[in-house]
């Protein structure tokens, strides 16, 4: 189970400041984030430590990440946020 500490932190540094990355990374954690395993809540808390430029192109699907766990998170967001 996910401490609502953890969440929090998370919450807080899911919020970007940049509006693209906030509308995925925000909901995503509220949401989704405590029924993630161990391994794919680390990538996540990764993925938060990535450079907001590097982020936006993996999101606006202008470029990939070299890492594939990075990319399959990438993929796990949006795949939450695009229609079917």
């Amino acid at each position: 189970m996910v401490e609502d500490v953890e969440l929090n932190r998370l919450y807080w540094h899911s919020r970007r400041g940049m509006l693209e990355l906030d509308v995925l990374l925000v909901p995503f954690v509220r949401e989704v984030y405590s029924t993630l395993n161990e391994v794919d809540r680390n990538v996540y808390v990764r993925l938060l430590e990535c450079e907001d430029q590097d982020m936006f192109g993996w999101f606006m699907e202008r470029a990939e990440s070299e890492d594939p766990e990075l990319q399959r998170m990438v993929r796990m967001i949006l795949d939450r946020v695009q229609p079917k």
